[in-house]
């Protein structure tokens, strides 16, 4: 009997006779819920990640649940959990954190680990990443998909219009006098700063560069109505009503990119989570900056935390942490940030040789990280969802001139007073 067929034969009588050992089932399964919010092949690249972790981790098992828009996903583990048959984790807004611990949902994850190399692992992302997933001493959140909000700009429609294409507006009066120069009536506007899904992100930013804050570090009180804050949605509204240099009304987040892309706007304030999409699909040279300061720069951190949800096992949580070390390692999160355009979340990451690489390549990349100095922790409070959805809709209010700004923020802080009087 040739070789080859004896020993499929004896392969075959092994299997026949040992069932229980030809496949061996994984020593634990885990899954996480990943919302997808932004453009991008983000679901193969974490499809591919928790490949390659299995094939390193025999022992276990991880599955990503795809869950739509960050709300949807909330809202979806928030139900499922309650049901008793939610996820062990999720990745979720790093604002979401007080609602996560008022609901007694998440564990702490310094609690879970004790040997220094785990602490070494946990203290070692951006200081700012790590600033709104840290209440009461303890840290709730692993930064994971993360960005700031910077500025595209088209280079080509700089230089048509006499300007320095490598120059982009450093100051509001640079940005609005610029914005003024590249508008062309029905067929580009200057600039645009989206105003749905995230006004109150795109709002901080200017608040923050006003001189503004908009809540405490203890997410129990809001200062919306502030004169910083007035004078940033005067210059929000001054954009299109004074300059004439930006859609009046509301802008679409989900459009400002295609927008972008289409050349129906020069400039664009949105995420850097969209990098990847813009320099894959644009058909021109393009520029990103950090975003033009008023009394100073600034912008607000953004983007999702991975939570670990007190449901999980012993067993699963010691799993989650190993697949939680190893998708943020510096290799990974550097490999993260190049794929997708978000953040890489590690100072570490940026001294790997592929980061290194790209940034010297696309310098571009290295814009959201050198911003981070000026950053500060994106809004977050109790009863986060509706203290935001108030600003949000004064911010639409006073955008659309229903609303004089003052107003329009005072109507928001009163909201928000109310919202939190119980927390205080």
């Amino acid at each position: 009997m040739p070789v080859t067929t004896r020993r499929m034969v004896l392969s075959g009588a092994a299997s026949l006779a040992l069932p229980a050992v030809v496949r061996a089932e994984p020593e634990t399964e885990i899954s996480f819920c990943f919302p997808v919010a932004v453009g991008g092949p983000i679901t193969k690249i974490i499809d591919g990640y928790a490949a390659d972790f299995q094939r390193e981790n025999p022992g276990v098992k991880v599955t990503p649940i795809y869950a739509g828009t960050y709300q949807d996903t909330l809202t979806k583990v928030q139900t499922a959990l309650k049901a008793g048959s939610g996820p062990q984790m999720a990745v979720l807004l790093s604002t979401d954190v007080f609602s996560l611990v008022d609901d007694d949902l998440i564990l702490p994850f310094d609690a879970l680990i004790s040997d220094a190399a785990d602490k070494a692992w946990l203290s070692g992302f951006w200081p700012a990443f790590l600033k709104n997933g840290e209440i009461g001493g303890h840290t709730w959140g692993v930064p994971f998909q993360r960005s700031t909000i910077v500025l595209y700009w088209n280079k080509d429609v700089f230089r048509a219009a006499g300007l320095d294409p490598e120059h982009p507006p450093a100051t509001w009066q640079e940005h609005a006098d610029i914005a003024a120069r590249l508008t062309k009536a029905n067929e580009r506007w200057g600039t645009q700063i989206p105003s749905t899904g995230f006004a109150y992100w795109l709002f901080q930013a200017l608040a923050t560069e006003a001189g503004g804050t908009l809540a405490n570090a203890a997410g129990t009180a809001t200062d919306f109505a502030s004169a910083p804050c007035v004078e940033a949605l005067r210059y929000w509204i001054d954009l299109s009503a004074k300059y004439h240099a930006h859609p009046p009304g509301v802008v679409e987040w989900g459009t400002t990119p295609r927008d972008f892309l289409e050349q129906k706007a020069a400039m664009i304030w949105t995420t850097t989570g969209n990098l990847s999409n813009i320099r894959g699909n644009a058909k021109f040279p393009f520029g990103v900056a950090m975003l033009p300061a008023g009394k100073r720069r600034g912008s607000p951190t953004g983007g999702g935390n991975f939570y670990l949800f007190k449901t999980a096992t012993e067993v699963q949580r010691g799993a989650c942490l190993r697949l939680l070390r190893w998708i943020s390692s510096p290799e990974r999160a550097a490999k993260w940030g190049i794929d997708t355009g978000y953040v890489a979340t590690r100072p570490d990451a940026w001294e790997t040789p592929a980061m290194r690489d790209y940034a010297a390549g696309f310098p571009a990349a290295a814009v959201a990280r050198d911003q981070l100095r000026y950053a500060v922790a994106e809004l977050s409070t109790h009863d986060n969802q509706r203290v935001t959805q108030a600003l949000n809709d004064s911010l639409q209010a006073a955008l659309t001139g229903k609303t004089a700004p003052d107003a329009a923020l005072e109507q928001a802080q009163g909201s928000a007073t109310r919202l939190l009087r119980s927390f205080q």
